[in-house]
């Protein structure tokens, strides 16, 4: 695997709050922000149903402040879904407005990315 290259900004609110331990074992997939996300004005919808701890974070867009949009800590998702808006069947769920969240087989992340996601 190829030398780490993605790098995380600064963690800053609003952000998830939960639980404080650390996967043990990477998910099958994990939530990915799309470049759809607005950052729903700075009050995201998703963020509230991530149950880890400062896995979904707010992240300022320099060129146009005060506005951003949210990213995930691919290191601490567990992918249980709870930020998509999409559920079996095409239902609507409580999630993400823009459907700016989809789930990425981890294996593809880290190819992607160039990282490994195992502790």
């Amino acid at each position: 695997m190829a030398t780490a290259t993605f790098v995380l900004p600064e963690k800053q609110s609003p952000r998830s709050y939960g639980r404080l331990d650390k996967p043990k074992k990477p998910p099958k997939e994990i939530a990915v922000i799309t470049d759809c996300c607005t950052g729903c004005a700075g009050s995201p919808a998703c963020v509230e149903y991530c149950p880890m701890d400062s896995c979904m974070f707010w992240v300022p867009d320099e060129d146009y402040p005060p506005f951003g949009r949210i990213m995930i800590d691919p290191w601490l998702c567990i992918g249980c879904k709870k930020c998509l808006s999409k559920g079996p069947e095409g239902a609507f769920l409580d999630g993400c407005p823009w459907d700016a969240i989809v789930m990425e087989a981890t294996t593809d992340f880290e190819a992607r990315e160039g990282v490994k996601l195992q502790q």
